[in-house]
């Protein structure tokens, strides 16, 4: 029987997969994997020749902050989702920290409204509160949900849960995976009076490692005791990675771009206001901690936690100045250039960003390049040499934290359920966005 034409054929390019890395072309029907292999002579409706540049599973940022509702002065759901896919980005998990924050089912669905308009696939994490802890169980699984915030230090409000019996009431809740923002807060608000006013060096010092790891200690405590996995996000320092290392069955670790890059005092004093972020950018000394958690595998994910702000807002004196730097958009050129100088493999980047997140969140169909699975794709040039430029971002911020870096390595086409969004600089497809679903609720 003669096989249906593929709708689209990506040829000659190498493809960097759980398989291994080589030659292959990929044939994709009805927005998902049909092929792998072969397909010289094979029928379709386009046919795209990628020889010379290397493909990759699409790329899943699990950590982004696109402030819609409330505050979009700073960015929205639209404009961050350009960012995404300009930045070989095919998907990404929202964070609460919005106006309204995200915290009943009946915001989740708003939000899902207004990603309509997103050029890239997506779904919302639900904040955890003392006011709705008991329901989280019950959030976690509706539809366009990748699960539960908690922030268990750097926020305010409801979102705030800074106490071991209200995080025990969440993990109590729970069935899946919950993500932490882990700081000390009662250890922040007695060092918030060593901010010196102008002086962004201080920040790290308020925000000390100590703070870091007493409140992953004491998170991983109570999951054990409760029998539940969580997340721990942003990891910045040696301790916690070195005590992270031995609690893989119940944690799960993610690093970011910007904690492997830039080092402190010399990026507060040459970024100012633009290397602010909570947890801080820390000593070489923590960032070589950092590396280690990835080269020895205790890393399971890197996400961006883009978190833009307006360049007025961040030339603020500190501490006035706001916590927070865009990201999506630099993630993959950033570490591609790791890549390039030798500090982690290929391999190793796909699976912190594309196999890992499907693993952690239980994602269902995407992450990687199979028979069957949603067709998203990254098609990376290794080759090519860019400057990052705040010109050049697609965030409403319009600043980059690395702007005039030189970067190896480059997005040249993102392809989500088999449209191309994203060539060669411009985006084609601008509300291409659907949920993302996951493995516990795809009957819902």
């Amino acid at each position: 029987m003669t096989e249906a034409p593929f709708d689209l054929i990506l040829k000659g390019a190498e493809v960097v997969s759980h398989a291994g890395r080589g030659l292959a072309d990929i044939g994709v029907r009805d927005g998902r994997f049909v092929r792998v292999g072969d397909l010289a002579t094979a029928p379709a409706g386009q046919v795209i020749d990628l020889t010379g540049l290397t493909i990759l599973p699409g790329v899943i940022d699990s950590q982004v902050h696109f402030r819609e509702p409330g505050l979009e002065w700073k960015e929205d759901l639209e404009t961050g989702s350009l960012a995404a896919v300009l930045g070989g980005v095919t998907a990404v998990f929202e964070m609460p920290n919005t106006e309204p924050t995200t915290t009943t089912p009946e915001a989740l669905a708003d939000k899902l409204a207004r990603a309509e308009r997103m050029a890239c696939d997506h779904a919302f994490y639900v904040g955890g509160t003392h006011e709705n802890a008991d329901l989280l169980g019950e959030y976690e699984a509706l539809p366009g949900c990748c699960g539960v915030k908690v922030f268990m230090g750097a926020s305010t409000g409801s979102l705030l849960v800074a106490d071991d019996a209200g995080v025990a009431r969440v993990l109590a809740s729970i069935r899946r995976r919950a993500a932490f923002h882990s700081e000390d807060e009662y250890r922040l608000a007695e060092r918030r009076a060593l901010a010196r006013t102008g002086d962004w060096t201080s920040h790290e010092e308020v925000r000390d490692a100590t703070s870091a790891i007493l409140s992953t200690e004491r998170l991983v405590r109570l999951a054990r005791a409760a029998g539940k996995r969580i997340h721990v996000l942003h990891v910045t320092t040696e301790e916690e990675i070195e005590f992270l290392s031995h609690h893989k069955d119940v944690a799960s670790v993610e690093v970011t771009p910007q904690h492997l890059t830039l080092t402190a005092p010399e990026a507060y004093e040459r970024l100012k206001g633009y290397a602010q972020m909570n947890p801080p950018i820390r000593g070489a000394r923590h960032q070589a901690g950092l590396w280690r958690g990835v080269t020895h595998g205790v890393a399971d994910v890197l996400g961006s936690d883009h978190a833009p702000h307006t360049i007025e807002e961040k030339a603020r004196p500190y501490p006035a100045s706001p916590s927070g730097m865009p990201g999506v958009q630099t993630l993959l050129p950033v570490m591609l250039t790791h890549v390039a100088e030798g500090r982690l493999s290929l391999e190793r980047l796909v699976d912190l960003t594309s196999h890992g997140p499907q693993r952690v969140f239980g994602i269902a169909g995407k992450g990687r390049i199979a028979e069957g699975y949603d067709a998203d794709l990254t098609i990376v040039d290794l080759k090519a040499v860019r400057t990052l430029r705040h010109q050049d971002m697609a965030s409403r911020c319009g600043w980059t934290p690395f702007d005039g870096m030189q970067v190896k390595g480059f997005p040249v086409m993102t392809v989500i359920r088999g449209q191309v969004v994203m060539r060669d600089g411009e985006v084609v497809a601008p509300r291409s966005g659907k949920p993302v679903r996951f493995q516990e609720n795809l009957s819902a």
